[in-house]
């Protein structure tokens, strides 16, 4: 097996901009939860997925969505990418799913302007509420090595995060 990336946790004032944003907490709640991260790992030695695990823990009924800033960011080798997928037994037995259905993480996103934080939003869209406890796993990433063309001149340098390959300068 080839060795192409690290997890790694994103700097506390990274976290702590990406929580208020998104859930207005005080810092001492959210320095529990960055104090609590678990780094993605697979759960044996055939997996091909890492888990990801859930900072906090959350219900969600029925057509219910939740945006989870991980507090983990990757670094990898230019020519991988890590794909993001719901736990399988989630999908199985809730349907839920992520909602932008797979997250590609690209390689240079580890240097955009928030640290390349990974964050996974999942809707519910079965007819039973999930209940997911703190450090479960509820998300699941593979790395995959990809190519390109052979005409590729793509020379551009990712200046953000979320959808910022396609935004122009």
């Amino acid at each position: 097996m080839q060795r192409i990336a690290k997890f790694s946790k994103v700097s506390w004032e990274q976290f702590v901009k990406d929580w208020k944003e998104d859930f207005g907490i005080d810092d001492e709640i959210i320095r529990k939860i960055y104090c609590g991260i678990d780094i993605p790992k697979r759960a044996t030695k055939g997996s091909a997925g890492y888990d990801f695990f859930s900072p906090i823990g959350f219900t969600l009924s029925p057509g219910e969505t939740i945006k989870i800033p991980t507090g983990i960011r990757c670094e990898m080798n230019e020519d991988w990418v890590l794909m993001c997928f719901p736990r399988s037994g989630l999908g199985f037995k809730y349907r839920v799913k992520l909602d932008n259905s797979v997250g590609i993480i690209d390689s240079d996103y580890f240097y955009s302007d928030n640290e390349g934080h990974i964050f996974i939003k999942i809707t519910n869209e079965g007819n039973k509420k999930l209940e997911v406890f703190e450090g479960n796993g509820f998300a699941q990433g593979i790395f995959l090595q990809y190519g390109i063309t052979e005409d590729d001149n793509a020379t551009d340098k990712r200046n953000g995060g979320f959808g910022s390959t396609t935004k122009s300068e």
